[in-house]
């Protein structure tokens, strides 16, 4: 799974990549979604918390790359790991 895209750039947005022991998310504005107009391309796998979705890394994550690229914009990722996350008891994302 692609998890970073590096240019060396300095106006790089970064985003975090939440990590268990088992899964993992990228953790995206939800206004950010809409203005790449993927909002409706995101599963119930994800998931949201106030203003944020937690995209699912295996189907969801690949959306936001692909509309990414599509919008020209490179991003990088920092790793955060938890054994115990608090995404699973967040409410299922809904469009």
């Amino acid at each position: 799974m692609l998890r970073y895209r590096h240019n060396g750039g300095t106006n790089m947005k970064t985003y975090i990549f939440h990590t268990d022991p088992r899964h993992g998310w990228i953790a995206v504005k939800r206004a950010e979604l809409a203005r790449l107009n993927i909002l409706d391309k995101i599963s119930s796998c994800s998931y949201q918390k106030g203003g944020t979705a937690y995209l699912e890394e295996d189907c969801d994550y690949h959306e936001f790359i692909v509309a990414k690229e599509a919008a020209g914009e490179e991003f990088t990722c920092r790793d955060s790991f938890q054994e115990n996350t608090p995404i699973r008891s967040y409410q299922s994302f809904e469009k």
